[in-house]
């Protein structure tokens, strides 16, 4: 299933207080594979990948795909947002609570300024036009404090929790505002 289709994407860049999110370019390789191969990005998503593999499969434009936003501050990528389709593979009562996953990744020097929220804010703000009356559905490991407390501010609320990747996971749901 294609959550988002040539019909809405590519947007015009949006544009927040400090960031520009936008398509990914060519540019942004290398910040995509230094997420990626990051130990502290990786501590909740399964770790991180071995760089040397990342500079074989990255493609040349990262994440070029519907759904997939580069956060930039000052010119550089700092991060990236995706508003993907869940996984078919998901459980039924988690792929009745909406179609659409938000997910985001940001390099450890972004963290604790506040970025991951600006950003996932303005995507789902987008995402309320250009999809409206949809949820959104988040994952995110219990353990991860800060994922959590920004899941709050959100506006996810819990719909259960679950183990999963040898931890504890909790999965959230962001309703439309109507």
């Amino acid at each position: 299933m294609t959550v988002l289709g040539t019909d809405v994407w590519p947007p015009a860049p949006i544009r927040t207080e400090r960031l520009v999110l936008r398509e990914a370019e060519a540019r942004d390789r290398a910040a995509v594979i230094e997420i990626n191969a990051s130990p502290e990005v990786g501590t909740y998503v399964g770790g991180p990948r071995p760089r040397a593999e990342l500079e074989r499969v990255v493609p040349e434009v990262p994440g070029r795909r519907p759904g997939f936003f580069v956060a930039e501050l000052d010119g550089a990528a700092i991060g990236t947002v995706e508003l993907n389709a869940q996984s078919p593979d998901s459980p039924a009562e988690r792929l009745a609570a909406g179609d659409t996953h938000l997910g985001y990744l940001f390099l450890p020097e972004a963290w604790g300024h506040g970025y991951a929220g600006e950003a996932c804010a303005a995507a789902l703000d987008w995402f309320s036009g250009a999809r409206p009356g949809e949820p959104v559905v988040l994952y995110t490991q219990t353990a991860n404090v800060r994922s959590m407390r920004l899941a709050a501010r959100l506006g996810f609320t819990e719909r259960e929790r679950f183990e999963a990747y040898g931890a504890e996971q909790w999965f959230g749901v962001r309703s439309p505002v109507r």
